[in-house]
């Protein structure tokens, strides 16, 4: 699965402002509705009906929100680095200042769990973590991503 399948330069946030929890999924949820043409309240729902069966929020300031729409036609991602941690019930209970949304198809089975794994290994390397956190541009932190996950795929 080649990372620029998940997520595209137009999907990432690198600067977003936000106090809440909340207000990120919000946000991203927004961004999402305009990639793909869904509606931003069936998406923001289908991400906090996840987080109500535990936090994705994952450890070391990440968090990978996701969920599952009917009637999408491919998996999706969409990527924010806050411009302040907010506090996301992480399980280390470290607030998050990196999130990564992916939205799968309701009938991908183990496609999404692929993806999942894919950016959670992107995530857990620390040089490309730093990389992505000093970063101020959508490009810059795109191509870390990309750059990342094909080296790590080699």
């Amino acid at each position: 699965m080649d990372f620029r399948t998940l997520i595209e330069p137009a999907a990432i946030l690198p600067a977003l402002k936000a106090t809440s929890k909340r207000q990120v999924l919000q946000d991203m949820a927004t961004k999402a509705a305009e990639l793909i043409g869904r509606p931003e309240r069936e998406i923001l729902e289908t991400i906090l009906n996840r987080e109500k069966l535990g936090s994705t929020g994952v450890g070391n300031g990440i968090a990978i929100p996701h969920g599952k729409l009917l009637e999408l036609d491919r998996i999706t991602g969409v990527f924010a680095r806050l411009q302040k941690p907010v506090d996301f019930d992480a399980l280390d209970e470290e607030p998050v200042d990196l999130v990564f949304l992916l939205l799968a198809p309701e009938s991908s089975g183990a496609d999404h769990l692929k993806a999942l794994s894919k950016v959670a290994r992107l995530l857990r390397d620390p040089d490309t973590v730093a990389k992505i956190r000093s970063f101020q541009d959508a490009g810059s932190i795109y191509s870390t991503m990309v750059r990342s996950t094909t080296q790590n795929a080699a």
